[in-house]
């Protein structure tokens, strides 16, 4: 069953459409992303969900019910945001217990359930300390046990670890991840870094300026990326326009500046029909430059690195082929390129995505 449905929701602040027919589903037990930059609407999907802000038409579903007049202290739902929110003044017993209070909650099972949401983020015996005792990392996961303790429909976490130091995010994403397989309950998350999106969801929601981009699994929304913007919001992509100079059952032949011919696998080429013209999408890992000569044989050409950002077991490239620059990250074997290197850059077709000319 779906636990969380939107159908044709469209979220207006005066002039401006933050949100345009969005048409989304949140299925039970899963992690799913919400994913694009600041402005895109992502947050405003997830305060609709939560029931602080109304849409300005559409349906919200939760559980096959309507819900957009249920307030939010009626629906059930976990939230847990970016800065934490807890009360200073009260112990961390008291802050998770805040939301059983006013569900009726005995004070003998109170206890209970909070000794297990404290056991559930790994932070046994707390119960009374304060907040100001405890790490960043520590009250974000007193934040998600106050959330979980109530036993929510629907998890709704807002950048929660985007105030986290770049370490303790790594770790936290992994131990929330954990969390909400260990627990089972549907979680919506908002970010805008990709790489907490890629390595946390089940499934990736891409926004851009109110409207869903692609919906789809980590690997299918990086390797197949549906629009151009889609290309460069997740991970670093070069993009060039080509042409389709012929076809078989198996791959599409694209003419491409610098490169030549490349025969593309179909299914690489999905959205792109009968069209006469398309883009071609390399991820920059993708490009493998070497010290070897243009094999005739290969898709390669000649470049020269113009820039070098070393990044420790990898370095991203500058190359300058022609008139265009290209990006590649490329694992470091012995030393990296250095600047003014002559290398040759090489692609594999089963490598590439096409999209259409107007994507």
């Amino acid at each position: 069953m779906a636990r969380v449905e939107l159908k044709n929701i469209q979220k207006s602040f005066g002039l401006v459409k933050a949100v345009k027919d969005a048409n989304v589903t949140f299925e039970e037990n899963s992690f799913t992303t919400l994913l694009g930059p600041s402005g895109c609407g992502k947050t405003t999907i997830l305060r609709m969900v939560a029931g602080l802000e109304a849409p300005t038409s559409g349906d919200i579903m939760v559980g096959g019910k309507r819900v957009n007049e249920v307030p939010i202290h009626k629906r059930n739902l976990g939230l847990v945001f970016q800065n934490y929110a807890l009360f200073p003044h009260r112990t961390i017993g008291e802050n998770i217990a805040f939301g059983l209070k006013y569900r009726g909650v005995s004070k003998s099972d109170t206890g209970a359930k909070v000794k297990e949401a404290l056991d559930i983020v790994r932070l046994p015996g707390v119960e009374d300390r304060y907040p100001s005792q405890l790490s960043g990392g520590q009250q974000q996961r007193i934040a998600l046990a106050r959330a979980i303790v109530i036993e929510p429909d629907v998890l709704l976490l807002d950048e929660p670890l985007s105030a986290l130091d770049a370490n303790l995010r790594e770790d936290m994403r992994v131990e929330l991840k954990a969390i909400q397989h260990r627990i089972g309950v549907t979680s919506i998350f908002v970010t805008h870094d990709q790489s907490e999106a890629l390595a946390m969801s089940d499934k990736i929601i891409v926004m851009s300026a109110g409207r869903v981009e692609q919906i789809g699994a980590p690997e299918e929304v990086y390797n197949n990326p549906a629009s151009e913007f889609v290309a460069n919001f997740l991970g670093a992509s070069n993009i060039l326009d080509v042409s389709v100079s012929g076809s078989d059952s198996t791959s599409i032949a694209l003419d491409a500046p610098y490169f030549g011919t490349i025969a593309v696998p179909r299914d690489r080429a999905v959205n792109l029909g009968a069209a006469k013209s398309g883009k071609l999408v390399i991820r920059a890992e993708k490009l493998r430059l070497t010290n070897e000569a243009v094999d005739d044989k290969a898709i390669s050409a000649k470049g020269v690195v113009e820039a070098v950002d070393y990044q420790g077991q990898v370095a991203r490239y500058f190359v300058r082929i022609g008139d265009r620059q290209f990006q590649a990250m490329n694992m470091i074997e012995g030393r990296p390129f250095d600047m003014g290197a002559e290398v040759t850059v090489k692609i594999n077709p089963e490598d590439c995505a096409v999209l259409p000319a107007d994507r």
